[in-house]
């Protein structure tokens, strides 16, 4: 099994929707565009992406949203490094389809006191809705890794409640432990390297708003 040595992680940059949420109410989710600092967001971290994967070949998934292709497009790797595939599994969190901004800051309130990873929105998912599909792209990409010739690193570029819910699966976190992380903010990356020892280990924590108020002991 050829593992990448490397499993970068990174949120699309500022959207139209990030600045102003009545767009939904006009224009749906998956075709909202980056804004100029958004670009030049995604500008920064492909810098330092091309600095990581130097002249290495990169396997590239991107969720299907336009933001998520335009922070692709905006990094400008190396076109003879990498092969990029969609992948619609690894796309936002469905919060119905037009949507009324009243109404969903309503339900955020209601998604607050109910809990991230178990609310559903009335027209769209729960977290554990997005965590049990973002765990089958995980084990198609653990299919990917038999290939010998598999490339050494690894490219998601997808939203910020994937990130966090792909790294829940991968190191077997529980729901009061993803209850109590932030999402990453726009552009930022997380990374999963592999260490001597063949195991994962996460580059940085993501930040805490609160501690984990966990129902039992696991582990």
């Amino acid at each position: 099994m050829a593992r990448p040595r490397r499993i970068v992680l990174v949120r699309h940059g500022e959207s139209t929707g990030n600045v102003d949420d009545s767009v939904y109410e006009r224009e749906p989710d998956h075709a909202l565009a980056l804004t100029q600092r958004g670009r030049r967001q995604a500008e920064a971290t492909g810098e330092r992406l091309r600095e990581l994967f130097g002249d290495e070949q990169v396997s590239v998934y991107v969720s299907p949203y336009r933001r998520t292709h335009e922070t692709l497009r905006a990094f400008h790797l190396d076109s003879g490094l990498i092969r990029v595939r969609e992948e619609p599994r690894l796309r936002e969190q469905d919060w119905g389809n037009w949507q009324d901004r009243d109404e969903v800051r309503l339900q955020k309130a209601y998604r607050d006191a109910y809990g991230h990873f178990f609310y559903r929105f009335v027209q769209g998912e729960s977290g554990a809705d997005v965590y049990d599909r973002v765990g089958g792209f995980l084990e198609s990409l653990f299919r990917s890794f038999e290939d010998p010739d598999h490339p050494p690193n690894v490219l998601i570029v997808t939203h910020g409640l994937a990130m966090r819910l792909f790294c829940m699966r991968w190191f077997h976190w529980t729901v009061a432990e993803f209850e109590s992380l932030s999402n990453p903010g726009n552009g930022e990356v997380r990374m999963l390297v592999l260490g001597d020892d063949g195991k994962y280990t996460l580059d940085r924590p993501f930040d805490r708003w609160r501690d984990p108020e966990p129902y039992g002991v696991t582990g």
